[in-house]
């Protein structure tokens, strides 16, 4: 069996993790990259022939590592306990109800699994925030698992994406920049620094960016 160095999961099979998770499988051979997702169909189509996006680039990169050092499943609790970072890229859809109908973003899906993190998580776990989210909400999804009854530790990370479609797995493998944005504490700084650390295996320092979360998430909004 392949001794991997790191282990990471992404929650949510979907445009941003399916061809980021799949670059970091093809740029990182020492990493371990499960991609889960409550959704078997799509799961499947991760796993088959046809897969359920396209970009060019990607049906390559996804075949020329899958089952080696990336792995697609619906076994999301599994894939939790195993990895020590977790990314977090759940739909973001517009509300349908209540305050900012129409407008707002609905948040159902991120604090699913926020919160299932927090209840199966076997240890101390980075989590990162892929998504497409407003301003603080890596904030709030700290809260959320902090509020955990067992005393287990998370440290969140923003990382935003700046895909365009149809030029994704390009951006994603050659970028102009990657925004890293945690805590400024010890241990904030230091899951930074692992996240940063498995960047690095393909993308120039310079161009790696650590901040704070605030900028962090900002930085989405005006790019």
């Amino acid at each position: 069996m392949a001794d991997f160095k790191t282990k990471i999961c992404c929650i949510g099979a979907g445009y941003v993790g399916g061809p980021t998770m799949a670059t970091i499988a093809v740029f990182c051979p020492d990493v371990k990259v499960h991609v889960v997702d409550i959704n078997p169909k799509q799961i499947a189509r991760w796993n088959s022939e046809k897969l359920p996006i396209y970009e060019p680039g990607l049906d390559e990169a996804v075949k020329k590592v899958r089952g080696k050092n990336l792995f697609f499943s619906t076994k999301i609790d599994e894939a939790i306990c195993e990895c020590e970072i977790i990314f977090v890229s759940v739909n973001t859809p517009t509300k349908t109800y209540g305050v900012g109908a129409g407008r707002a973003a609905d948040l159902k899906n991120w604090e699913l699994a926020a919160r299932n993190i927090a209840k199966v998580a076997n240890g101390p776990k980075i989590i990162v925030e892929k998504s497409t989210l407003p301003v603080r909400t890596a904030h709030s999804m700290r809260k959320v698992l902090m509020a955990n009854d067992r005393k287990i530790n998370f440290e969140v990370l923003s990382n935003p994406e700046f895909l365009a479609e149809g030029t994704a797995m390009k951006d994603l493998a050659k970028p102009d920049r990657v925004l890293i944005g945690g805590m400024t504490t010890q241990a904030g700084q230091e899951a930074v620094d692992k996240l940063v650390k498995v960047y690095e295996h393909w993308v120039a320092p310079e161009n790696i960016i650590t901040t704070n979360l605030w900028s962090s998430e900002l930085s989405k909004l005006v790019a």
